[in-house]
């Protein structure tokens, strides 16, 4: 920790400098101690009693929408009553407060780090909370219910442009990632003073390839992680805990 800390300290203690600029890349693990399932946890995964084909993919969605509207609306409800821990707090109280550009680029679907106050997320893999039309891609901003239970089945709304459904606004096998929000996450990682990933396993391409545009630029990358991962390697100082447990100690 006191490494870390060294670290932060190299890009928040620069007075008269332009402000530093620290860029953090947040995983399934970031929300963890929220309560919401990680994608590949052997005993409590998202994944672990779902065929990932048949609830997040294009072509599941035309042979059959309404098993995955009511799935992802289900979903929609736990992310909303889970509540931000101590790790999306913290990173929102160092935004406000420290001396250097703090930014949240997340891999995660849910609204956790905009509940707890960060301000600039950027969301690579969509959100529970976006909706769009199927074809067109127009926004859908209609009123929608989550459910307090799963349920087998429920009809998607249409599209008042053109007639079509609405589907959930998250990133599904097979589809590209948003160039917007893709370009503005290449953008940070190469011009951050420092990183620090959070939560996230190293093995989703192609976001998991992100670290090591600042790792070849050589830019001081902390890793928070309860355990070792692919991007490891990558990392100047390596803290093993949950968010929840270290960034508060390391905001502090």
């Amino acid at each position: 920790m006191i490494q870390a800390r060294d670290l932060v300290s190299r890009v928040t203690s620069r007075a008269g400098e332009t402000p530093g600029k620290i860029e953090v890349f947040t995983g399934a693990g970031m929300s963890a101690d929220s309560g919401i399932a990680t994608y590949r946890d052997a005993h409590t995964g998202v994944w672990e009693n779902v065929d990932p084909q048949a609830m997040a993919s294009i072509d599941a969605w035309a042979r059959d929408p309404e098993p995955m509207w009511a799935w992802y609306l289900w979903r929609a409800g736990l992310a909303q009553r889970a509540l931000p821990n101590a790790g999306h707090l913290a990173l929102a109280e160092w935004a406000q407060h420290a001396d250097a550009q703090v930014t949240v680029t997340t891999q995660n679907i849910d609204n956790l780090h905009e509940r707890a106050g960060s301000t600039d997320v950027v969301h690579l893999h969509g959100s529970l909370f976006s909706f769009r039309c199927s074809i067109c891609s127009r926004p859908w901003k209609g009123e929608v219910e989550f459910p307090s239970e799963p349920v087998a089945r429920l009809t998607p709304p249409t599209c008042p442009l053109c007639k079509n459904l609405v589907r959930p606004g998250v990133v599904w096998f097979g589809e590209g990632l948003p160039a917007k929000e893709w370009d503005e996450a290449e953008s940070r990682m190469r011009e951050a003073d420092l990183v620090v990933i959070v939560g996230t396993s190293g093995v989703v391409y192609p976001a998991a390839g992100l670290p090591a545009l600042a790792h070849d630029a050589g830019t001081p990358i902390i890793e928070v992680t309860p355990k070792r991962t692919d991007l490891s390697a990558l990392a100047t100082v390596v803290l093993e805990g949950t968010a929840a447990e270290v960034l508060p100690a390391l905001v502090a």
